[in-house]
Protein backbone atom coordinates (compact mmCIF):
# COMPACT_ATOMS: atom_id res chain seq x y z
CA UNK A 1 0.00 0.00 0.00
CA UNK A 2 1.85 2.96 -1.08
CA UNK A 3 0.98 6.71 -0.61
CA UNK A 4 2.14 6.40 3.65
CA UNK A 5 4.76 8.74 3.28
CA UNK A 6 4.63 12.65 3.41
CA UNK A 7 7.54 15.10 2.59
CA UNK A 8 10.86 15.42 0.44
CA UNK A 9 13.49 16.36 3.01
CA UNK A 10 11.26 16.33 5.83
CA UNK A 11 9.61 12.40 5.36
CA UNK A 12 6.96 11.26 7.69
CA UNK A 13 5.77 7.60 7.33
CA UNK A 14 2.22 6.57 9.68
CA UNK A 15 1.49 2.79 9.70
CA UNK A 16 -1.57 0.99 12.07
CA UNK A 17 -5.13 1.04 11.59
CA UNK A 18 -7.98 2.26 13.68
CA UNK A 19 -9.10 -0.84 15.91
CA UNK A 20 -5.02 -2.53 15.29
CA UNK A 21 -3.23 -3.07 18.24
CA UNK A 22 -1.47 0.52 17.60
CA UNK A 23 -0.34 2.85 15.83
CA UNK A 24 2.98 4.48 14.52
CA UNK A 25 4.54 7.08 12.87
CA UNK A 26 8.46 7.82 11.83
CA UNK A 27 9.76 11.13 11.27
CA UNK A 28 13.11 11.15 8.81
CA UNK A 29 15.09 14.04 8.19
CA UNK A 30 14.93 15.91 11.47
CA UNK A 31 18.13 18.20 11.95
CA UNK A 32 20.51 16.57 14.54
CA UNK A 33 20.23 18.69 18.01
CA UNK A 34 16.88 19.97 17.96
CA UNK A 35 15.04 20.05 21.48
CA UNK A 36 12.32 17.84 21.68
CA UNK A 37 10.59 16.57 24.43
CA UNK A 38 7.66 13.70 24.93
CA UNK A 39 5.66 16.22 27.43
CA UNK A 40 5.42 18.65 24.41
CA UNK A 41 4.54 16.28 21.78
CA UNK A 42 1.76 14.94 23.96
CA UNK A 43 0.79 18.32 24.55
CA UNK A 44 -0.24 18.43 21.03
CA UNK A 45 -1.41 15.57 20.92
CA UNK A 46 -4.23 16.24 24.00
CA UNK A 47 -5.53 18.80 22.10
CA UNK A 48 -6.91 16.33 19.33
CA UNK A 49 -8.36 14.24 21.89
CA UNK A 50 -12.21 14.06 22.53
CA UNK A 51 -13.04 17.42 24.24
CA UNK A 52 -16.74 16.35 24.99
CA UNK A 53 -18.96 13.58 24.55
CA UNK A 54 -21.75 15.85 23.58
CA UNK A 55 -19.61 16.59 20.64
CA UNK A 56 -17.07 13.86 20.13
CA UNK A 57 -16.70 10.26 20.17
CA UNK A 58 -16.95 8.73 24.00
CA UNK A 59 -14.12 6.24 22.80
CA UNK A 60 -11.37 6.75 25.52
CA UNK A 61 -7.60 6.32 24.22
CA UNK A 62 -5.21 8.30 26.58
CA UNK A 63 -3.04 8.29 23.28
CA UNK A 64 -0.01 7.90 25.44
CA UNK A 65 2.84 8.84 22.84
CA UNK A 66 6.09 6.55 23.81
CA UNK A 67 9.46 7.14 21.99
CA UNK A 68 10.79 4.10 19.94
CA UNK A 69 14.26 5.67 18.75
CA UNK A 70 16.00 8.78 17.51
CA UNK A 71 16.06 10.80 20.57
CA UNK A 72 19.13 10.60 22.68
CA UNK A 73 19.34 13.15 26.41
CA UNK A 74 16.21 15.25 24.87
CA UNK A 75 17.65 15.82 21.27
CA UNK A 76 17.04 14.65 18.33
CA UNK A 77 20.20 12.42 17.43
CA UNK A 78 19.57 12.57 13.33
CA UNK A 79 18.77 9.13 13.06
CA UNK A 80 14.98 8.56 11.97
CA UNK A 81 12.76 9.83 15.47
CA UNK A 82 10.09 6.81 16.30
CA UNK A 83 6.76 7.31 17.77
CA UNK A 84 4.15 4.58 19.19
CA UNK A 85 0.37 5.34 20.46
CA UNK A 86 -1.36 1.80 21.41
CA UNK A 87 -5.14 1.44 21.16
CA UNK A 88 -6.43 0.76 24.43
CA UNK A 89 -10.02 1.28 24.01
CA UNK A 90 -10.67 -0.55 20.30
CA UNK A 91 -13.90 -2.58 19.83
CA UNK A 92 -13.39 -4.14 16.98
CA UNK A 93 -16.60 -6.20 17.37
CA UNK A 94 -18.85 -3.32 16.82
CA UNK A 95 -18.16 -3.10 13.60
CA UNK A 96 -18.83 -7.20 12.51
CA UNK A 97 -22.19 -6.90 11.26
CA UNK A 98 -20.29 -4.16 8.52
CA UNK A 99 -18.21 -7.14 7.16
CA UNK A 100 -19.95 -7.06 4.12
CA UNK A 101 -21.54 -4.09 3.88
CA UNK A 102 -20.21 -0.97 2.39
CA UNK A 103 -21.45 1.64 4.69
CA UNK A 104 -22.71 5.23 3.04
CA UNK A 105 -20.36 8.27 2.68
CA UNK A 106 -17.12 6.00 3.79
CA UNK A 107 -14.46 4.56 2.17
CA UNK A 108 -15.40 0.83 1.99
CA UNK A 109 -16.40 0.18 -1.39
CA UNK A 110 -13.12 2.12 -2.53
CA UNK A 111 -10.87 0.11 -1.13
CA UNK A 112 -12.23 -3.27 -1.50
CA UNK A 113 -12.50 -1.82 -5.68
CA UNK A 114 -8.78 -0.92 -5.28
CA UNK A 115 -7.29 -4.19 -3.07
CA UNK A 116 -9.85 -6.48 -3.33
CA UNK A 117 -10.16 -6.41 0.41
CA UNK A 118 -10.69 -4.43 3.45
CA UNK A 119 -10.15 -4.02 7.00
CA UNK A 120 -13.63 -3.51 8.37
CA UNK A 121 -12.82 -2.50 11.59
CA UNK A 122 -13.70 1.28 11.91
CA UNK A 123 -12.03 1.89 8.76
CA UNK A 124 -9.22 0.32 8.94
CA UNK A 125 -6.13 3.20 7.59
CA UNK A 126 -9.49 5.09 6.15
CA UNK A 127 -10.12 5.93 9.77
CA UNK A 128 -9.52 9.61 11.20
CA UNK A 129 -7.62 7.62 14.13
CA UNK A 130 -4.80 7.79 11.81
CA UNK A 131 -4.06 11.41 12.24
CA UNK A 132 -2.87 10.77 16.52
CA UNK A 133 0.43 10.24 13.96
CA UNK A 134 -0.04 13.35 12.02
CA UNK A 135 -0.35 15.08 15.30
CA UNK A 136 3.24 13.68 16.65
CA UNK A 137 4.97 14.52 13.83
CA UNK A 138 3.86 17.90 13.30
CA UNK A 139 4.46 18.75 17.23
CA UNK A 140 8.16 17.80 15.67
CA UNK A 141 7.79 19.83 12.82
CA UNK A 142 6.66 22.99 14.76
CA UNK A 143 10.08 22.64 16.84
CA UNK A 144 11.79 22.84 13.65
CA UNK A 145 9.81 25.98 12.95
CA UNK A 146 10.78 27.54 16.25
CA UNK A 147 8.65 29.71 18.14
CA UNK A 148 8.45 32.78 15.56
CA UNK A 149 6.24 31.25 13.66
CA UNK A 150 2.53 30.41 15.06
CA UNK A 151 0.04 28.70 13.52
CA UNK A 152 -3.42 29.37 14.97
CA UNK A 153 -6.54 27.06 13.86
CA UNK A 154 -9.79 27.98 14.87
CA UNK A 155 -13.59 26.87 13.77
CA UNK A 156 -15.44 29.29 12.01
CA UNK A 157 -17.99 27.58 10.94
CA UNK A 158 -20.61 24.88 11.82
CA UNK A 159 -23.33 24.35 9.73
CA UNK A 160 -25.23 27.99 8.85
CA UNK A 161 -23.51 29.36 12.00
CA UNK A 162 -20.41 31.54 11.44
CA UNK A 163 -17.93 33.54 14.01
CA UNK A 164 -18.55 37.06 13.65
CA UNK A 165 -15.75 38.42 15.78
CA UNK A 166 -12.43 37.46 16.29
CA UNK A 167 -10.83 37.03 19.94
CA UNK A 168 -7.76 34.97 20.05
CA UNK A 169 -7.96 34.52 23.96
CA UNK A 170 -10.87 32.64 23.11
CA UNK A 171 -10.15 30.06 20.90
CA UNK A 172 -8.37 27.94 23.95
CA UNK A 173 -11.70 28.97 26.27
CA UNK A 174 -14.04 26.54 24.30
CA UNK A 175 -14.07 22.87 23.56
CA UNK A 176 -14.63 24.21 19.38
CA UNK A 177 -11.98 25.93 19.30
CA UNK A 178 -13.43 29.20 18.00
CA UNK A 179 -12.41 32.62 18.68
CA UNK A 180 -16.22 33.86 19.14
CA UNK A 181 -17.62 33.10 22.39
CA UNK A 182 -21.50 33.63 21.38
CA UNK A 183 -20.74 32.05 17.82
CA UNK A 184 -19.45 29.15 20.32
CA UNK A 185 -22.27 28.72 22.21
CA UNK A 186 -25.21 28.59 18.83
CA UNK A 187 -22.57 25.78 17.17
CA UNK A 188 -22.63 23.74 19.99
CA UNK A 189 -26.37 23.96 20.58
CA UNK A 190 -26.44 23.19 17.21
CA UNK A 191 -24.36 19.70 17.22
CA UNK A 192 -26.50 18.83 20.30
CA UNK A 193 -29.47 18.89 18.31
CA UNK A 194 -27.96 17.34 15.66
CA UNK A 195 -26.51 14.54 18.10
CA UNK A 196 -29.76 14.32 19.66
CA UNK A 197 -31.21 13.41 15.80
CA UNK A 198 -28.70 10.83 15.27
CA UNK A 199 -26.93 12.97 12.48
CA UNK A 200 -23.67 14.81 12.10
CA UNK A 201 -23.09 18.27 10.71
CA UNK A 202 -19.59 20.04 9.23
CA UNK A 203 -18.28 23.02 8.90
CA UNK A 204 -15.19 25.53 8.07
CA UNK A 205 -11.86 25.90 9.93
CA UNK A 206 -9.45 28.73 9.40
CA UNK A 207 -5.77 28.61 9.98
CA UNK A 208 -3.63 32.07 10.30
CA UNK A 209 0.18 31.27 10.07
CA UNK A 210 2.11 33.87 11.35
CA UNK A 211 5.69 34.47 10.72
CA UNK A 212 6.77 32.39 7.95
CA UNK A 213 9.54 33.13 6.64
CA UNK A 214 9.56 34.82 2.93
CA UNK A 215 11.10 32.37 -0.08
CA UNK A 216 9.17 28.96 1.12
CA UNK A 217 8.06 27.31 -1.99
CA UNK A 218 9.06 25.41 -5.00
CA UNK A 219 8.14 26.34 -8.09
CA UNK A 220 6.63 25.15 -10.32
CA UNK A 221 4.99 21.35 -8.87
CA UNK A 222 6.50 21.85 -5.21
CA UNK A 223 4.27 25.62 -4.68
CA UNK A 224 3.52 26.19 -1.33
CA UNK A 225 0.18 26.12 -1.43
CA UNK A 226 -0.09 23.30 -3.67
CA UNK A 227 1.79 21.24 -1.06
CA UNK A 228 -0.34 22.74 1.82
CA UNK A 229 -3.35 21.59 -0.36
CA UNK A 230 -2.19 17.96 -1.17
CA UNK A 231 -1.55 17.94 2.53
CA UNK A 232 -4.88 19.25 4.22
CA UNK A 233 -6.72 17.37 1.77
CA UNK A 234 -4.93 13.97 3.02
CA UNK A 235 -6.86 14.68 6.35
CA UNK A 236 -9.87 12.77 6.54
CA UNK A 237 -13.64 14.49 5.62
CA UNK A 238 -11.44 17.30 4.04
CA UNK A 239 -13.57 18.57 0.98
CA UNK A 240 -12.03 21.80 0.11
CA UNK A 241 -9.27 24.40 0.44
CA UNK A 242 -8.94 28.20 -0.27
CA UNK A 243 -6.23 30.70 0.49
CA UNK A 244 -6.50 34.62 1.07
CA UNK A 245 -10.01 35.62 -0.48
CA UNK A 246 -10.29 32.05 -2.30
CA UNK A 247 -13.35 31.43 -4.15
CA UNK A 248 -14.38 34.68 -3.47
CA UNK A 249 -11.81 36.26 -6.22
CA UNK A 250 -14.13 34.16 -8.78
CA UNK A 251 -16.14 37.14 -8.42
CA UNK A 252 -13.86 40.26 -8.17
CA UNK A 253 -12.18 42.30 -10.30
CA UNK A 254 -8.35 42.37 -11.04
CA UNK A 255 -7.83 45.88 -9.83
CA UNK A 256 -9.91 44.52 -6.78
CA UNK A 257 -7.80 41.12 -6.05
CA UNK A 258 -4.24 42.37 -7.06
CA UNK A 259 -2.04 43.11 -4.28
CA UNK A 260 0.16 45.95 -2.90
CA UNK A 261 3.13 44.54 -1.54
CA UNK A 262 2.36 45.48 2.82
CA UNK A 263 -0.91 46.68 2.28
CA UNK A 264 -3.39 44.11 1.39
CA UNK A 265 -3.59 40.07 1.24
CA UNK A 266 -5.87 38.75 -0.81
CA UNK A 267 -3.30 36.15 -1.75
CA UNK A 268 -3.21 34.97 1.53
CA UNK A 269 0.42 35.08 2.19
CA UNK A 270 1.33 33.53 -1.01
CA UNK A 271 2.59 34.58 -4.59
CA UNK A 272 3.41 32.72 -7.15
CA UNK A 273 3.93 29.85 -4.99
CA UNK A 274 6.40 31.25 -2.43
CA UNK A 275 5.47 32.76 0.89
CA UNK A 276 6.03 36.65 0.72
CA UNK A 277 5.87 37.23 4.71
CA UNK A 278 2.55 38.07 4.75
CA UNK A 279 0.03 36.25 7.33
CA UNK A 280 -0.51 33.18 5.07
CA UNK A 281 -5.18 32.57 5.62
CA UNK A 282 -6.18 29.10 5.01
CA UNK A 283 -9.75 27.92 5.34
CA UNK A 284 -10.29 24.49 5.02
CA UNK A 285 -14.08 22.74 4.46
CA UNK A 286 -14.69 19.71 6.85
CA UNK A 287 -17.20 17.57 5.69
CA UNK A 288 -20.55 16.01 8.03
CA UNK A 289 -19.00 12.70 10.03
CA UNK A 290 -20.18 9.71 7.61
CA UNK A 291 -21.21 7.35 10.79
CA UNK A 292 -24.60 8.63 12.16
CA UNK A 293 -26.72 5.98 13.96
CA UNK A 294 -30.08 6.95 11.47
CA UNK A 295 -30.92 4.11 9.14
CA UNK A 296 -29.39 4.71 5.60
CA UNK A 297 -29.55 2.87 2.65
CA UNK A 298 -26.78 0.98 1.84
CA UNK A 299 -25.19 -1.84 -0.59
CA UNK A 300 -23.58 -5.26 0.36
CA UNK A 301 -20.60 -6.60 -1.38
CA UNK A 302 -22.86 -8.51 -3.74
CA UNK A 303 -24.41 -5.67 -4.67
CA UNK A 304 -27.47 -6.40 -3.28
CA UNK A 305 -29.73 -3.38 -0.90
CA UNK A 306 -29.79 -3.26 2.62
CA UNK A 307 -29.95 -0.66 5.50
CA UNK A 308 -27.40 0.10 7.85
CA UNK A 309 -27.37 1.80 11.36
CA UNK A 310 -24.34 2.60 12.49
CA UNK A 311 -23.64 1.48 16.05
CA UNK A 312 -20.33 2.47 18.13
CA UNK A 313 -18.94 5.44 19.25
CA UNK A 314 -18.80 8.61 16.17
CA UNK A 315 -18.50 12.03 16.67
CA UNK A 316 -21.52 14.16 15.82
CA UNK A 317 -18.86 17.19 14.36
CA UNK A 318 -15.40 16.50 14.16
CA UNK A 319 -14.44 20.06 13.09
CA UNK A 320 -12.84 21.01 16.53
CA UNK A 321 -10.78 17.62 16.52
CA UNK A 322 -10.03 18.20 12.72
CA UNK A 323 -7.78 21.25 13.56
CA UNK A 324 -4.41 20.11 15.52
CA UNK A 325 -4.38 17.23 12.88
CA UNK A 326 -4.96 20.59 10.22
CA UNK A 327 -2.23 23.02 11.95
CA UNK A 328 0.13 19.44 11.75
CA UNK A 329 -0.11 19.01 8.10
CA UNK A 330 0.76 22.98 7.72
CA UNK A 331 3.91 22.67 10.30
CA UNK A 332 4.70 19.52 8.15
CA UNK A 333 4.99 21.32 5.01
CA UNK A 334 6.40 24.67 6.43
CA UNK A 335 9.67 22.32 7.83
CA UNK A 336 10.13 20.73 5.01
CA UNK A 337 9.86 23.76 2.79
CA UNK A 338 12.04 25.50 5.17
CA UNK A 339 14.12 22.69 5.10
CA UNK A 340 14.56 22.84 1.47
CA UNK A 341 15.17 26.46 1.66
CA UNK A 342 17.99 25.92 3.64
CA UNK A 343 19.53 23.52 1.55
CA UNK A 344 19.53 25.89 -1.73
CA UNK A 345 21.04 28.95 0.23
CA UNK A 346 23.29 26.45 1.90
CA UNK A 347 22.74 28.02 5.15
Amino acid sequence: MPGNSFGTLLKVTTWGESHGPSLGVVIDGCPAGLEVSLEEIQQEVDRRRPQDGSVSTTRKESDTVELLGGLFEGRTTGAPLAFLVRNSDARPADYESLRNVWRPGHADQAYELKYGRRDHRGGGRASGRETVCRVIAGAVAKKILGEDVQIIGHTIQIGEIRSETFDVQEISKNILFCADADAAKKMLNLIQLVRDEKDSIGGIIEMLIRGTPAGLGEPVFDKLSADLGKALFSIPAVKGVEFGRGFETAIMRGSENNDTPGKTNNAGGILGGISNGEEIVIRVAIKPASSIGKEQQAVKKDGSDTTVTITGRHDACIVPRAIPVAESMVALVLADHLLRQRAIKNS
